[in-house]
């Protein structure tokens, strides 16, 4: 029957039913395990959103689906904005896919200060990786999150999981030092450079070198293929200046090109012998146990802020407060300390 054909109007009416609908925490659940690409994410909306009466039903998603075993490789991928992330990402991925493997990408956009918005264009940039159907892309707002990754990235990586994905990139907005926030969250950590920018030896970049477990110089194509080959000499000389990694794994320089696809498999390959050597010497599992000891803390940080916040007594004494500040009869620190003894008294 031609009412049964799948058109693009069916299509974006059964996506709008199901965003409508008051799933369950075991629907949600199974929908993920059933690879179910509208339910996974309608799962990362409901764990992202704000709302605490939505707290109690992500968390239950979240439970049933650590149940779900797992041998998925996480990598995170970081650069400056204009290096290639993007472009790199789906070439990645599209390599990946087409050797069977399944792909989510966890990718953070910038946040808007004023409106709290993000541009959420990842999905337009990588056009064709989003319509491979053993792909996922996932664009989430960094909010006030420290490191270019949003707060939920680690849970949403669980889900992720969880549907069978076996290989998460998280993208992160940019390099700073706060990129120990994606670092501690992923198995392999790769920064892409472009050659020619003038950081080959910049100090300010030291704390980013020494998390890095590759380093890509993209864009080596075209007549950037031979600057892009002196860069490759210098950052490998310059990792020779840091101190042995505990993993025991030499971290390695390589140059390639999105729009070309060349070395990107090589890449990938390097990440596969990361995982290969960590799992090998224990490092791989104990890594993970402590990203999950550190996940527990940074929950409990949360919980504990959300609490605080959402009691009237906490609004209304930090109202006070607030107004004191600004008329400079108090200093913010001596008023956080009473704003604090006066809230743990009540508890």
């Amino acid at each position: 029957m031609a009412d049964d054909k799948k058109t693009p109007e069916n299509t974006i009416s059964k996506i709008k039913a199901l965003r409508k609908q008051e799933l369950s925490a075991d629907a949600l659940a199974q929908g993920i395990f059933d690879g179910n690409k509208a339910m996974l994410a309608k799962a990362i909306t409901l764990l992202e959103s704000t709302k605490p009466e939505h707290a109690e039903k992500a968390n239950a998603v979240i439970e049933k689906c650590l149940s779900k075993p797992s041998q998925s490789i996480r990598l995170g991928i970081t650069g400056v904005p204009g290096v290639g992330k993007s472009s790199f990402i789906e070439t990645l991925g599209k390599t990946l896919t087409e050797q069977g493997n399944k792909v989510a990408v966890l990718a953070v956009d910038p946040t808007s200060s004023l409106s709290k918005g993000s541009i959420l264009g990842d999905k337009t940039r990588m056009e064709t990786l989003a319509k491979d159907p053993n792909a996922f892309i996932r664009p989430s707002p960094s909010g006030s999150s420290l490191g270019g990754v949003a707060q939920k990235t680690r849970e949403s990586i669980m889900l992720c999981e969880a549907a069978g994905y076996n290989v998460i990139l998280v993208e992160t907005v940019g390099v700073g030092q706060s990129e120990i926030a994606v670092h501690s969250m992923v198995d392999f950590f790769l920064l892409l450079k472009l050659s020619g920018a003038g950081d080959e030896l910049q100090g300010i970049k030291r704390g980013i070198m020494e998390m890095a477990d590759a380093i890509a110089i993209n864009k080596a194509d075209g007549s950037n293929k031979e600057h892009a080959q002196l860069a490759v000499t210098e950052f490998s000389r310059a990792l020779h200046l840091y101190p042995p990694k505990a993993n025991g794994w030499i971290p390695k320089v390589k140059k390639c090109s999105a729009v070309e696809n060349t070395g990107i498999i090589e890449i990938w390959e390097m990440a596969q012998r990361f995982v290969s050597h960590t799992k090998e010497n224990g490092f791989f599992e104990k890594n993970r146990q402590q990203q999950n000891k550190n996940w527990f803390l940074q929950t409990v940080d949360e919980y504990i802020k959300q609490f605080f916040h959402q009691k009237e007594s906490f609004k209304t004494e930090q109202a006070k407060l607030l107004s004191d500040i600004e008329a400079h009869k108090i200093s913010p620190f001596y008023a956080a300390k009473i704003l604090l003894d006066k809230i743990t008294k009540e508890l």
